[in-house]
């Protein structure tokens, strides 16, 4: 065993802990377990904990063993059921979250367990649902693995079994293996994944890196810098202009415009350039830019990567480039009929050549939607006819589009090259003036605190989707605005409107901001905490149904919705 795994005590089994999805494989690593200790002449035992609706369904594996045969005439060990908290030798976890939620419980010791773990995600429902960036970060995961473990070993098991297109269980199996925590050698392993007869060559070779990768990480003591979003270097943004295929004169123009740019800045930017010219064209990039500079010049010369101007001017970068690339009909479209979209859905299909794959998309286009991608005032007549109607949200067919098909290919391309339209629509008008605020009180935010700066750049996240989604979205936008941002600034001659309400109209109107000489010596400290909890609270509760009258922010006003009363189909009511 190498003197990885302790043994805790004369005659005490050894506690294995599996932390496995749903089609994973984490059974068929218990049955390998199970079948090398048998063939060993070790007394184990396996038992499971199934779970449901969660990613999947997160299942527990867990077997205990004796680390040597027992002598002749040696009473039969009793097993656990189930692990103990503090009494796990060996945990393996398929997930980077799902080894956090075994050390959250406590099945982690210093003195005790191994750890291995995959550095990849499979993010859950809560991380989808929320407004903003709620993904959880991985880097955590593995700091505290590091320090809660008697010793840990993490990897991106999810890349390696891509590479050999074999399953986790056989990349798990030679973690193990590698790390010396099994009591039989590597042989006993490889003839468990021949036995099985399936995906044997491919399952091999996965076995194969992983056992090496566990084995020099147990060996050097350290974990070689494998997790998928461990902290390092930002990209490169020259590199990442060179591959994007860009003409000979575009890439000088562009390649001169982020070099100019704080360095702090210089990756989202090169990122952000090519999402607006995928989104739109090269002058929708070049505006992009643009404005980027128009921040740099704001924030002054010195501004390392690192800083709170940094961090503001990155952030905003990130997000003007959302911003500016909003989903419409258009892009929808765009994005669904793309050969490389079908490729994917039959890679992950797993479909061969042989096979038919079948796309439908189910969607459910309002009146908003419509109105959106109109020309301005035919945009605005159309919402407000609808408005008045009562069927503005009462109006929303459903469609049933296949994809894949010709006729369902050729309508969303139709839709697809309404793009040189938009920027003579409604949204667009929208967006635009939206952002120029926005745009303009960064400016003057930048030089002034670079705290409220940060949370100022962090606003457009309230932003998102369609329909109600974005409805709610442009509502809670306004309601920060007025709240947090607005009292902020100084009026200036300029007047502009401080927001949009969802159908365009200016909601409160206000000024442009002009200065940061705040009314009444308003302290900016101050400011950006509240702003940061205004933000904070309505990304936790975009649809205000919370009763937090006294919170961040004014609660939100109800809004009366119609009850339709429809015929049954055979004639009553």
């Amino acid at each position: 065993m190498s003197g990885v795994v302790p043994v805790p005590g004369s005659g005490a089994p050894l506690a294995f802990l599996v932390a496995a999805l749903g089609g994973e494989g984490g059974g068929v690593l218990a049955e390998w377990l199970v079948q090398c200790g048998i063939r060993a002449g070790l007394p184990i035992q396996a038992t499971s904990v199934p779970g449901v609706a969660q990613r999947t369904g997160s299942t527990s594996y867990y077997i205990e063993l004796m680390s040597q045969p027992l002598p002749p005439g040696s009473p039969r060990p009793v097993f656990a059921l189930s692990p103990v908290p503090g009494r796990v030798d060996v945990l393996v976890a398929s997930e980077a979250v799902e080894a956090g939620r075994m050390m959250e419980r406590g099945f982690v010791r210093p003195d005790r367990t191994l750890l291995i773990a995959s550095t990849h995600r499979v993010y859950t429902t809560a991380e989808k649902m929320h407004m903003a960036d709620g993904r959880y970060e991985t880097g955590r995961v593995v700091a505290a693995g590091r320090q809660l473990a008697r010793q840990a070993v993490f990897m991106d098991m999810e890349a390696i079994a891509a590479r050999h297109g074999t399953v986790l269980s056989a990349v798990m199996f030679g973690a193990l293996s590698g790390a010396g925590a099994l009591p039989w050698p590597r042989g006993d392993c490889e003839a468990a994944i021949r036995e099985s007869g399936r995906g044997v060559a491919a399952s091999l070779a996965g076995f194969d890196e992983a056992w090496r990768h566990a084995a020099a990480a147990v060996g050097s003591g350290s974990m070689p810098e494998v997790a998928a979003d461990a902290p390092r270097p930002a990209p490169d943004a020259l590199r990442v202009l060179q591959t994007a295929g860009l003409a000979e004169a575009r890439f000088r123009d562009w390649s001169a415009a982020i070099g100019a740019l704080p360095l702090a800045m210089q990756s989202s930017a090169a990122h952000g350039a090519l999402r607006c010219r995928d989104y739109q064209d090269d002058a929708h990039a070049a505006r992009y830019l643009e404005r980027l500079a128009s921040l740099a010049r704001a924030a002054g010369d010195a501004v390392a990567p690192g800083s709170a101007t940094g961090d503001a001017l990155d952030e905003a970068a990130r997000h003007l480039a959302l911003w500016m690339c909003y989903e419409d009909v258009i892009r929808v479209a765009d994005l669904k009929s793309r050969a490389s979209r079908l490729a994917r859905v039959r890679e992950e299909a797993r479909a061969s050549d042989a096979d038919v794959v079948r796309v439908i998309d189910y969607m459910k286009p309002g009146v908003e939607e419509i109105a959106a991608i109109l020309p301005r005032r035919a945009g605005e007549w159309l919402a407000r006819k609808a408005e008045a109607g009562g069927w503005l949200a009462r109006v929303q067919p459903s469609l049933q589009v296949r994809a894949s098909s010709l006729w369902g290919h050729l309508l969303l391309r139709m839709l697809a090259r309404l793009r040189p339209m938009r920027r003579a629509s409604l949204r667009f008008a929208q967006e635009e003036d939206a952002i120029e605020a926005w745009v303009a009180a960064m400016r003057l935010a930048l030089p002034g605190s670079a705290a409220y700066a940060r949370q100022l750049a962090a606003l457009p996240q309230v932003l998102k989707g369609y329909g109600d989604t974005h409805r709610r979205g442009r509502h809670n936008y306004a309601r920060l605005w007025a709240a947090h941002v607005a009292p902020v600034f100084a009026t200036e001659r300029r007047a502009a409107p401080s927001a949009l309400d969802p159908l365009g109209e200016a909601a409160e109107p206000g000024t442009a901001p002009g200065s940061l000489e705040t009314d009444a010596g308003a302290d900016l400290a101050a400011a950006a905490r509240q702003l940061e909890q205004g933000l904070a609270a309505t990304l936790a509760d975009p649809e205000g149904r919370l009763n937090q009258a006294a919170g961040p922010i004014p609660r939100a006003e109800a809004v009366s919705r119609p009850i339709h009363w429809m015929q049954r189909p055979g004639g009553q009511a």
